[in-house]
């Protein structure tokens, strides 16, 4: 067995939990969590074609037992994440707009529990980040979204090269376009917007040199540095702006985070953007944004080059096209000069960048891996001096090396349901939600972060991390306990978590033999799709096991890194791994993201 079951104590109530501050849940509602889980296809399918549908809610079973009512299993405030996903899209408007932000955080909250009462987004542990870095390095920094800033680094071997490794191939380089966090990484590296981020994690001016804000909070004029060139030498301008925000925003160009502009005054096709002199920027917002800055040093506001981007030949279907070779222009510390597609890429450095006398290294080099074994030999060879990731079976080693840097971060890993797929469908919205929660407290969450992960996560109950700020002053949570559910339940009492299970499928219409097994009348067989990095095919083999305690049947199915991002964001799937960290510290960044429109919507609610 992967474990050991502590015995356990008398059959309590198993989530005596603590409802989220602000939620409309009692400690017992919350106790039905917030996750994901489903039946194959197959049962539903031999259900319609024989005519052997389950029993109605409340009805007794062909062998006697009463089926237990989903609809009163459900969170309070529930709703149906397809036909009445309309709430919450409305929920998270009204939260741009609030200006008194005490409420603000209070309807944050509201949305937080809307979600969480979907059951199809299933919080596993909140994130920190892991790298290796040579100790002979120096300058490299991250902030808590892990984009790290390369152009301050120094070395201590000689050497002006920095040889290092993020991912694999990335998906996209266009900064507007790119929604991962190694892509990210490149972005901040090679582009600069108005602002970026400090050692520290604090927004500094970049492109800008200072910003004024009118006295209702909503017209920014910020005026850009003297002098700003792009990678070819021409002038960058105050009007490569108006151009850039309009572009990421606009339905056109299709940028999965197209929605973060949508707080300025014109989304998404006519924004209130102007340029009324070359070092002029004026902007207007519907509501004042206590995170403006952290908006302007996020990778989709930076400007790209409009006679660039449009001399690809397909750049109107092809938005991204213009940056899939190396020589594209560009305005940050490096420029990509070399690209060996799957392999490597090189970056050198910008002489017209506007911080140039302040970078020492010559040259970026990317090993394009996702393969962490070859990552960590590469790194042991001497020919990485930099590596961010580490083989799951190798941590443990690592935890005393100086080379081992464990930094903290604002997000959660998760896996998700897809509230489209055909597993639910015969099912009721609650009886999909009760399927969902029974997979959430089958999974061993202490296992996961105490044998796989290694350095410290915390078991999640909540996608919201720990320690975001609320907008207002506070922490939106700061205490473990205070979630939708009892992430320890399935360790600290076993036996009833498991029944509880039982009780939330037999809700959704599932049969058990006299072993308490899944029936071969009702069996549920599901794919689990995952990215082929051993952490996460570590991670996927544990909720495997958890859930074969009842019979169900997981099958894990890897893909490529960019494969599957795109499997994702299509709906391609019917339970996968996710994570995210947040683009900034507040929790609309995290609530937002799950709107109708929303290219992060990877649950495909509302649709």
């Amino acid at each position: 067995m992967k474990k050991i079951l502590a015995m356990l104590l008398a059959l309590v109530m198993i989530f005596g939990m603590v409802a989220c501050t602000g939620s409309n849940t009692t400690p017992t509602e919350a106790a039905k969590p917030d996750e994901t889980a489903a039946p194959d296809n197959a049962a539903t399918e031999d259900a319609a074609t024989e005519g052997d549908a389950a029993p109605a809610e409340g009805e007794a079973a062909d062998d006697g037992e009463e089926i237990p009512d989903a609809e009163g299993l459900v969170a309070q405030g529930f709703i149906d994440p397809i036909a009445d996903w309309a709430t919450y899209d409305a929920l998270i408007a009204q939260i741009k707009s609030e200006t008194d932000f005490a409420k603000r955080t209070e309807l944050m909250h509201q949305a937080e529990d809307i979600l969480m009462a979907t059951n199809c987004v299933i919080p596993i542990y909140y994130y920190n980040d892991i790298y290796l870095q040579k100790d002979y390095v120096d300058g490299i920094y991250s902030n808590p979204y892990a984009t790290k800033f390369f152009m301050y680094a120094t070395l201590g071997n000689g050497s002006d090269t920095l040889r290092l490794n993020l991912s694999s191939e990335p998906d996209y380089l266009d900064p507007a376009l790119n929604s991962s966090v190694d892509g990210a990484c490149l972005a901040a590296n090679s582009f600069s917007g108005l602002y970026t981020y400090d050692a520290s994690g604090k927004p500094v001016p970049a492109c800008a040199e200072s910003y004024t804000v009118s006295d209702d909070g909503l017209t920014y004029t910020v005026t850009l540095k003297e002098g700003l060139k792009w990678s070819d030498g021409s002038d960058l301008t105050a009007e490569d702006f108006v151009y850039s925000w309009k572009r990421a925003a606009s339905d056109e160009t299709g940028a999965d985070y197209a929605y973060m502009f949508d707080n300025i005054v014109g989304f998404p096709n006519d924004l209130a953007v102007s340029a009324p002199d070359a070092t002029t920027f004026v902007f207007e917002l519907n509501a004042p944004c206590a995170y403006m800055e952290d908006l302007m040093a996020f990778p989709t506001f930076y400007p790209v080059k409009q006679s660039a981007v449009e001399a690809y030949a397909d750049w109107q279907t092809s938005p991204g096209g213009w940056c899939q070779e190396a020589g594209f222009v560009s305005n940050g510390a490096f420029v990509c000069t070399g690209w060996n597609h799957d392999t490597s890429m090189t970056y050198e450095k910008n002489p017209y960048w506007y911080d140039a006398d302040k970078v020492s290294i010559e040259k970026l080099e990317y090993m394009l891996s996702a393969d962490d074994t070859a990552i960590y030999a590469a790194y042991n060879s001497d020919s990485l001096d930099f590596a961010d990731s580490v083989p799951t079976d190798e941590v443990a080693s690592l935890l005393d090396n100086p080379e081992f840097h464990i930094v903290d971060e604002l997000g959660t890993y998760y896996v998700a349901f897809n509230a489209k797929s055909s597993i639910f469908e015969g099912k009721t919205p609650a009886q999909a939600a009760c399927m969902r929660t029974a997979f959430t407290i089958l999974i061993d969450r202490d296992y996961i972060c105490e044998n796989i992960g290694q350095t410290g996560q915390v078991a999640a109950n909540s996608f919201i991390p720990l320690g975001m700020a609320d907008g207002n002053g506070g922490i939106f949570k700061s205490d473990p306990a205070d979630g939708y559910f009892d992430p320890m339940a399935i360790v600290d009492d076993h036996e009833a978590t498991v029944e509880y299970a039982r009780t939330l499928l037999k809700a959704a219409g599932y049969k058990f033999d006299e072993n308490g097994m899944l029936s071969a009348e009702t069996p549920i067989q599901i794919e689990y799709l995952t990215n082929t990095t051993s952490g996460h095919i570590a991670i996927a083999e544990s909720i495997q096991q958890d859930l074969a305690e009842l019979g169900i049947e997981l099958t894990i199915q890897q893909q490529d890194w960019n494969v599957f991002l795109e499997e994702r964001k299509a709906g391609n799937f019917d339970f996968a791994r996710e994570g995210w960290i947040a683009d900034f510290n507040d929790p609309i960044n995290m609530l937002e993201m799950w709107t109708t429109v929303s290219g992060n919507n990877d649950c495909q609610f509302g649709r």
